[in-house]
């Protein structure tokens, strides 16, 4: 699978943008600012129907715009086969993704179907930030994997957005719709529980092919691992939500569920945030982001796009190297860069044999080299 054409309307700070792409390597170069990470977002979007950096969509509108439009031009394994993606917003409507001109009924249709692997500066957030982060990138993983889990997400999240409402609604008066609350319960329990499974079946499968892209990384020097912390795997979440009812009422949300759940980063059993170098929490994001493209690509039976930010500005020697070699040795399928020195770029790309293309991004513009 490949992304022949993109085309940007209106889209965070392009007027007009409409690019021709290399199935191996294209290349995107320019100032800090000057637009490069907003392509590889464009990108994402496809991909994933959302942004990898604006928290809404509303703000990836240009300014002074009412809309954004994001096309690309897909080619399948099978030959001369395309498929047409865009994305499109307009300020106080819903967004719409079509498939040749056909909208998805809904849009969790589309995730997994054209997958994306994101590997940037701020891919360390995942260790500094909260179980949030963690739990967004690891549901976003599987979710991408399988259909059915990303069903069941949504179902718990909105039985839970129902529940949590509930509970606000007993705030100043004699209390709450219990009977209701009882029935969501009823519903939610036994979701939890099976999110929780699966997740632990995912880590049992994801923690091997992570720690062997680490040790590649690092060179074998320290031992890493994750683990799955969850109030269920040791307890019935029907009964965590009874007796936490009254808790749940007075804080107005729910406590307890697997929407609390956390993924634990080690190093040497001890936490990486705390006690890893800003090197090796580099290694560690890496090495997620690798295990990441090795499960979807086994799993699709195609190569997901690669898109590396800024990795120049922001990895060591060492660590460029790996990624390059990887993407010499046609590890990759294809691969979309960022960078601000055209010359740097150049000597790092020497021995890659792929095809490479390279625009030139200049204030919201681009061209070819």
């Amino acid at each position: 699978m490949t992304l022949d054409s993109l085309q940007l309307l209106f889209f965070k700070n392009y007027d007009d943008a409409a690019l021709h792409l290399s199935p191996g390597l294209n290349c995107f170069i320019g100032d800090n600012g000057s637009g490069k990470t907003n392509l590889l977002d464009a990108i994402h979007y496809l991909s994933l129907t959302k942004s990898a950096i604006s928290a809404t969509d509303a703000l990836c509108i240009k300014q002074g715009a009412d809309f954004f439009v994001v096309k690309g031009t897909f080619t399948n394994d099978l030959p001369d086969i395309q498929e047409v993606i865009q994305v499109s917003l307009r300020q106080g409507q819903k967004k719409t993704i079509t498939h040749d001109k056909q909208a998805y009924e809904r849009m969790a249709d589309h995730i997994g179907r054209y997958p994306a692997v994101l590997i940037s500066p701020y891919d360390t957030d995942l260790i500094r930030q909260g179980s949030e982060e963690r739990r967004k990138y690891f549901d976003s993983l599987m979710a991408q994997l399988d259909h059915e889990f990303l069903e069941l997400l949504i179902t718990y999240n909105a039985l839970l957005r129902q529940r949590n409402a509930v509970l606000k609604q007993g705030v100043g008066t004699h209390g709450f719709d219990r009977e209701y609350l009882l029935a969501l319960d009823e519903q939610l329990a036994p979701l939890g529980q099976q999110i929780t499974t699966l997740r632990a079946a995912f880590l049992a499968e994801y923690l091997p092919v992570f720690q062997r892209h680490y040790q590649q990384l690092a060179d074998g020097r320290e031992q890493v691992t994750l683990t799955y912390k969850s109030q269920l795997l040791d307890a019935d979440f029907a009964q965590l939500l009874r007796s936490n009812e009254r808790r749940d009422f007075v804080l107005q949300r729910s406590t307890t569920g697997s929407h609390r759940d956390d993924f634990v980063f080690l190093m040497e059993e001890m936490p990486v945030k705390s006690h890893a170098s800003q090197g090796q929490q580099k290694s560690f994001a890496i090495a997620l982001k690798l295990a990441q493209f090795e499960l979807l690509a086994a799993k699709q039976q195609h190569k997901p796009l690669l898109l590396l930010d800024d990795i120049f500005d922001r990895l060591d020697d060492k660590r460029i190297a790996r990624l390059l070699e990887l993407v010499a040795n046609e590890t990759f399928g294809q691969v979309f860069l960022t960078d601000t020195n055209l010359e740097r770029t150049d000597q790092a790309l020497s021995r890659v044999t792929i095809p490479i293309r390279r625009f030139r991004v200049q204030s919201g513009s681009v061209a070819p080299v």
